[in-house]
């Protein structure tokens, strides 16, 4: 909105992205943020209700004279939607919107009636524990409808209840087109044959064949346009040309298109013979799927500022021919009778320069060492280009090392990978996402690698949740195909269990073997994976430091990725180097150490980025308090009520079963349990599997759940003692929310600000650039 004094002078809808104007607008509804509307005697009305009800009930002054003085003065305060009752003559529910024609459909109303019950006894632990503290609240039929309320409004109205469907047809098609997996001791026998056979869609296009026979028209629902394009090109090895209906299911069939790729959504398949077509899904090829549509990452990727949306009035920024400026905001000007929008840049001396948006590619924002401003730079000065000069000269001496490292590197002979095939496409088309462009660059990147005589030696870096395990497992099954064995490194037992989970649900439709080798097996079972593994008869091997000792024997070894590289100590980084000579080698890391990071960025290591967030992926909201048991219960409560679970992060063993009592008592209803790394390996993996299957609400944990651990439904992270965690711990231990679609939040509890070192002080100033901070807290 562009203002001329107090008048708005034009309205239009702009790209964050790269600051262009999209739509002109004549009018803007903007609807207020809060259910409360102050109007000229709602605060004082509301105000006198709450002295009524302080006096009744006897409250403390002290309590409810603050929130009678904001109402009176039409403040807006936190927590004041409890009293919304006082604001209003009357509260509406959802009947006094829905007219008498409007049919109401309850979906499970069993289950609904359950989740009910579970909320309305939550609440009333939690008005209990306020009246007991005598503090201001309403009660709950004031609130609330109640569920006799609810079931009364119900009773005269057109009301539709679902429940329980069970649907059961004898032509519904069965997924038995998968390619059979059979556990073969000889598994260059075994592949060889899956591809004899066709590969994985063999079975289907047999299907398929048939019903064309049959004449029956077929249409194989694929969730993207990529897909169809994929899966076309896989049918024509068996000699299937699929017609490509890219518009989904609307138009009829052409003669000669009895065949169809399709892209949209089905729950499943189904053969109608009496209508002459059968329905198959992309999910009953691959499994289910969480498909997401790929973000347009294009766009980023083309805006030279990857964050310009960040920039700030008073950000020193760098143009490619002019230097070091200061970057003062948009603003709009007429040249030659044409309108555009331009960044404004102060240089040194007040000189100033109009930069077009559509050029902004020439600037980026300026990042220093250290935190000092830099010195500006002058335009039409020799400053800027005397730094050029010396950033060259630095930049001929660095490639002339790196020739020297490449030209050593290059004498090395390692395995050289198989390119991309049929069978290998196959198991793409069954990722269950669609990849980002960085993940797809990176797996490029990763098989190029796998295809050179050179030993691979590449870290991946992305944000947790960002794909990168997906990098991983093509890396993985690439090398399988080709008859070499894979050795998975991950820093814990939680984070092993959890990759061989995903392995083995990733690769059971293939002849591919994975095991595990960690604390969480039993000595006996272990002895039994390390025979097979000498044998050759383990293909992938999940495991921690285990895998680093003496005992461990491979036929072939031909990969090695490290997840979470960082981790490991000195000693087990020199037996990677060793391994680095003979082997590929595959690091993944959402925080790689600065020794890492600046051997790939030297050159000495290949390195892959992943910048795309997934689809409707959101940022973490982050909150810094003191630490505070309303609090706590409170963003509990917040969670559980949206069908969520939490973590509460205490990295103290020795008081943690302390902590997880006090919450109990805190919040009696509410199912919690207990995890850390001194625990025997049969509770901890018990305990792990029931908050996997969400059987407990509440994970009072350590940092055991730091790295990698994906649990979709965990969207809340509740960090105790906030200030005794590194930079990089608060990262990762934030990437375990937020994994999913659902806001996600996140909670640094810190005790007295007193006692609060040094160097705690300055971690927590470095997290307030993702943080809020609570009411009354200064750092």
């Amino acid at each position: 909105a562009e203002f001329f004094g107090d008048y708005i002078e034009s309205l239009r809808f702009f790209s964050t992205l790269d600051q262009r104007s999209v739509e002109e607008l004549q009018e803007l509804v903007v609807l207020p943020s809060s259910e409360i509307i102050y109007e000229d005697q709602t605060g004082p009305r509301a105000a006198a209700a709450l002295r009524n009800l302080a006096e009744e009930a006897g409250w403390l002054d002290l309590l409810w004279a603050p929130l009678e003085e904001k109402m009176s003065r039409s403040q807006f305060f936190s927590g004041m939607e409890s009293f919304l009752p006082l604001f209003h003559q009357r509260l509406a529910s959802i009947e006094d919107y829905a007219g008498p024609d409007v049919v109401r459909v309850v979906f499970d109303p069993d289950r609904l009636a359950g989740q009910g019950d579970e909320h309305l006894a939550r609440l009333d632990n939690h008005l209990d524990r306020i009246s007991d503290e005598e503090r201001p609240h309403l009660p709950l039929d004031r609130l609330y409808l109640t569920p006799e309320a609810l079931a009364a409004s119900l009773e005269s109205r057109r009301v539709i209840e679902i429940s329980g469907l069970d649907f059961q047809d004898r032509e519904r098609t069965e997924p038995a087109w998968y390619f059979p997996v059979e556990t073969n001791q000889d598994l260059r026998a075994l592949i060889d044959r899956s591809k004899a056979s066709a590969g994985l869609l063999a079975p289907l296009a047999a299907r398929i064949s048939a019903w064309l026979a049959r004449n029956l028209e077929v249409v194989l629902a694929c969730h993207t346009r990529d897909q169809a394009q994929r899966l076309a090109e896989l049918f024509e090895r068996y000699s299937l040309y699929p017609y490509l209906e890219l518009e989904g299911f609307r138009r009829m069939t052409r003669e000669g298109e009895r065949f169809r790729l399709v892209v949209g959504f089905l729950s499943s398949g189904f053969v109608l013979d009496s209508m002459g077509r059968a329905f198959v899904t992309e999910d009953e090829l691959f499994g289910p799927k969480r498909r997401v549509i790929r973000r347009a990452a294009e766009e980023v990727k083309g805006v030279h500022l990857s964050s310009f949306q960040d920039l700030a009035v008073g950000d020193f920024v760098v143009h490619g021919d002019h230097g070091i400026g200061q970057y003062m905001g948009l603003v709009k000007l007429e040249v030659e009778g044409r309108a555009n929008d331009y960044l404004d840049l102060v240089y040194k001396g007040g000189d100033k320069l109009y930069v077009p948006v559509d050029r902004f590619s020439a600037v980026q924002k300026y990042l220093g060492a250290d935190s000092r401003p830099p010195a500006l730079d002058k335009l039409g000065g020799l400053s800027w280009e005397r730094v050029k000069s010396r950033i060259k000269a630095s930049i001929r001496e660095m490639a002339e090392e790196l020739l020297k490292l490449y030209a050593s590197r290059q004498v090395r002979q390692g395995h050289t990978f198989s390119s991309r095939d049929e069978y290998f496409r196959e198991f793409e088309a069954s990722f269950e996402y669609e990849e980002t462009p960085d993940q797809l660059a990176a797996i490029d990147e990763v098989i190029s690698d796998m295809g050179s005589s050179r030993p691979m030696d590449r870290l991946v870096c992305g944000d947790v949740g960002y794909g990168k395990t997906e990098v991983a497992l093509r890396a993985a099954f690439k090398a399988v195909e080709d008859n070499k064995q894979v050795a998975v490194l991950v820093p814990t037992t939680v984070l092993a269990e959890q990759h061989y989970q995903s392995f083995t649900a990733r690769l059971e439709k293939h002849p591919v073997v994975v095991e595990t080798l960690s604390r969480f097996k039993r000595p006996s079972q272990q002895r039994d994976v390390l025979r097979r593994l000498a044998k050759g008869r383990v293909d992938i091997v999940v495991g921690t430091h285990r895998l680093l000792q003496r005992d461990v024997a491979f036929k072939d070894l031909g990969l090695v990725i490290i997840d979470e590289e960082h981790r490991f100590g000195v000693a087990h980084k020199e037996k990677f180097k060793k391994l680095r000579n003979e082997v590929d080698v595959l690091a993944l890391s959402a925080t790689p150490i600065p020794r890492t990071l600046q051997m790939s960025l030297t050159g000495i290591r290949d390195l892959s980025t992943i910048e795309t967030p997934p689809q409707d992926r959101q940022a973490i909201k982050t909150y810094l308090l003191k630490y505070d048991e309303q609090t706590v219960s409170e963003a509990i409560a917040r969670e559980l009520d949206r069908g969520g679970q939490v973590f509460f992060v205490h990295n103290r063993v020795k008081d943690i079963e302390m902590i997880a009592g006090r919450l109990r008592r805190l919040m009696p209803l509410v199912r919690l349990d207990v995890a850390h790394g001194q625990q025997r390996e049969r509770d901890l993996e018990r305990v792990m599997l029931r908050f996997l299957h969400r059987e407990i609400d509440v994970l009072v944990t350590t940092t055991i759940i730091e790295s990698g651990l994906d649990f979709p439904t965990a969207n809340t992270i509740i960090i105790n003692n906030a200030d005794r965690f590194g930079l990089a711990q608060i990262y990762q231990l934030r990437g375990r929310v937020g994994r999913a679609s659902d806001q996600a939040y996140a909670y640094l509890l810190v005790g007295s600000q007193e006692n609060l070192t040094r160097d705690a002080r300055k971690r927590l100033r470095a997290l307030m650039d993702f943080s809020e901070l609570g009411a009354g807290f200064k750092i």
